[in-house]
């Protein structure tokens, strides 16, 4: 099972952007995350690769809950060097969660870190 190494969202205590989202975002900070994987690049890319539902796009902000692995797609001209920087590291992961029912994003999720 891949495991998480890491979770960044703005929402959560202890995240370094939750006081500017408190203050900037009082409704919420939204539905964009950011994951950790331990297994680097290999374990973003089967990540990805292995979920049914959500779907594997560069785009944020739709109604459907998507998924990108930064470093094999939209970051991938970039050295590994200036991908870290970017916050783009191989073991990230990013997820913009939609309108679906939150058991079946769980699930997808659930099912495509244990593949």
């Amino acid at each position: 099972m891949r495991r998480l190494n890491r979770v960044r969202y703005a929402g959560l205590e202890g995240d370094k952007y939750n006081a500017l989202a408190k203050k900037y975002l009082p409704k919420g900070a939204g539905a964009v995350f950011t994951i950790g994987l331990t297994g680097g690049y290999d374990a973003g890319v089967k990540l990805v690769s292995a979920l049914e539902m959500i779907s594997h796009l560069a785009n944020i902000g739709d109604t459907r809950s998507l998924v990108i692995h930064p470093a094999s797609t939209t970051h991938k001209q970039l050295s590994s060097e200036q991908q870290e920087a970017a916050g783009a590291g191989p073991q990230v992961v990013r997820l913009s969660i939609g309108i679906e029912d939150a058991d079946d994003i769980i699930a997808d999720l659930k099912q495509a870190l244990e593949s």
